[in-house]
């Protein structure tokens, strides 16, 4: 941190000095000098002329939260990303979106034409065909047991293949159903796959007559980016200073001169091997989609601070290789004490060490009294 000081305050400097050195009509005692030093204190006497340029203040004590910059990536939220998957194999017939395009939850997206689904209908249709035999089995079996004419092995034979063929006929409806479950069925080979939220369209990998040959397969990526993560990259040293809930403003060079807010909802609980550098992601609200995934952004942290001294940075003077400011130690009488800065980050500097809580300083006029 530097200061330069400006040339006036030495032209004003000099001016006061030779005020308070010459005399007006040969009356050397009449003018009092601007200043006196005295044993390493600056006494400013009543008549100093320098009592109407300087202005004292007391320092600012106050817990002000450090903003610290990381670097960061603009990302969908996991949260409220959906991979669609074809939930059997088969041909695309019919492809309804591209990518990019915005869907609504339970708009249709494709067609797929399946041998596998007409399987699942057929298993179906066999499996009700054999409980119906099933249960008249059944009904015949009792109706003879009760004229007498049956054993009760028949009857009990004909209960257990009745048994079988419902719970056939439960497993088969049952496939059927998690097949249609990502879709609507479309016929008895088909079946129409829908969107299953809102959102946008950012991967797709499939074409009109290409063939979904493997169900674990994704077929394409809907986000809702209504709200999306900026991920921060902080180093090792610092990621102990970051806890959820804190404030987060990002800039982005797409949108110059422009902040966006948001808070640490996540701080990974593990380093990345490569980088050894924590991932912190905040949640920003996306209403408008100016926030877009893969998109660069620096990622402002405010992270609490002690409480700690502020002083304006027109208290600062250069002393030698030192900063310094003059506190008032008595009534118009000045020390110079050099300080230790922390963060330059606004309009006060932050002071470590060198002053305290009801100190008071010059804040104004202090290079009048610099050596």
């Amino acid at each position: 941190m530097s200061y330069r000081l400006s040339p006036l305050f030495f032209a004003v400097a000099i001016g006061l000095s030779l005020a308070g050195c010459s005399s007006h009509s040969g009356d050397d005692e009449a003018v009092a000098p601007a200043f006196v030093e005295d044993h390493g204190l600056l006494r400013v006497p009543e008549k100093s002329p320098l009592r109407k340029e300087l202005v004292i203040a007391p320092v600012d004590t106050r817990t002000a939260p450090h903003a610290m910059a990381f670097p960061a990536t603009v990302e969908a939220d996991p949260a409220r990303t959906a991979n669609v998957q074809a939930p059997l194999t088969g041909r695309i017939a019919e492809l309804k979106v591209g990518l990019g395009d915005h869907v609504a939850r339970n708009q249709l997206l494709a067609v797929i034409e399946s041998g596998d689904m007409a399987q699942a209908y057929a298993d179906v249709a066999k499996a009700s065909d054999a409980l119906a035999l099933a249960r008249k089995q059944l009904d015949r079996a009792r109706g003879v047991q009760q004229a007498g004419g049956n054993a009760v092995k028949d009857l009990e034979s004909a209960q257990s293949n009745y048994n079988q063929a419902q719970a056939e006929m439960d497993r088969a409806q049952t496939r059927l159903h998690s097949l249609s479950a990502q879709g609507t069925q479309g016929g008895t080979h088909s079946i129409q796959v829908v969107a299953p939220m809102s959102g946008y369209v950012t991967a797709l990998s499939v074409a009109p007559g290409t063939y979904a040959n493997d169900p674990t397969a994704t077929l394409m990526t809907i986000a809702d980016l209504g709200s999306v993560w900026i991920t921060a990259n902080v180093p090792e040293a610092e990621v102990g200073k970051i806890a959820k809930g804190q404030d987060v403003d990002a800039t982005l060079s797409a949108y110059p001169g422009e902040s966006f807010h948001g808070q640490v909802s996540f701080v990974s609980q593990v380093l990345q091997s490569d980088t050894r550098r924590d991932m912190v992601r905040a949640v920003f609200p996306n209403a408008d989609g100016r926030l877009k995934p893969n998109m660069f952004a620096q990622a402002s942290i405010a992270v609490p601070q002690p409480a700690q001294v502020f002083v304006p940075q027109s208290a600062l003077l250069m002393n030698n290789d030192d900063i310094t400011v003059f506190v008032e130690v008595s009534p118009w009488v000045f020390q110079r004490r050099t300080v230790e800065l922390s963060y330059d980050e606004s309009a006060d500097a932050r002071v470590v060490k060198g002053l305290k809580s009801g100190d008071r300083v010059i804040v104004k006029g202090g290079v009048l009294l610099n050596d």
